[in-house]
């Protein structure tokens, strides 16, 4: 067992919280930290974190098959993301999750509890 790896993934999942928190209750970053009792860079500080823990599969192949590029041959909505079905998407051993600008590789054998923790900090940011 990786005791770094789940520190770290408790963390992240804590910060998701409180950002959540944080939009939840309808308050600037700067005005919730203060009520909070920390520093606005440490806000700033976690959420390129969990930026950074979102964003780790960016240069992995798009669904036209470049890699490290964004598709340009299908317009997406901002927020949307691609998927395939037929024949093609079932050939392939991933799915590519694109979340607020940051595409995430999720493989068979990734851990679902982090996919979930990831894609709700995507979705606060």
């Amino acid at each position: 067992m990786n005791t770094r790896k789940i520190a770290e993934e408790y963390r992240l999942s804590h910060w998701v919280q409180r950002m959540q928190d944080r939009k939840d209750r309808g308050m600037n970053i700067t005005e919730y930290c203060k009520s909070e009792g920390f520093h606005p860079n440490i806000y700033y500080y976690w959420q390129r974190k969990l930026r950074e823990a979102a964003c780790k599969g960016l240069s992995l192949p798009t669904p036209n098959g470049e890699t490290g590029k964004k598709n340009k041959d299908v317009p997406v909505p901002k927020g949307w993301a691609i998927c395939e079905t037929g024949e093609e998407a079932k050939a392939k051993r991933y799915l590519p999750i694109e979340i607020n600008g940051c595409r995430i590789i999720v493989e068979n054998d990734t851990d679902i509890d982090l996919v979930k923790k990831v894609c709700k900090a995507l979705v606060t940011l």
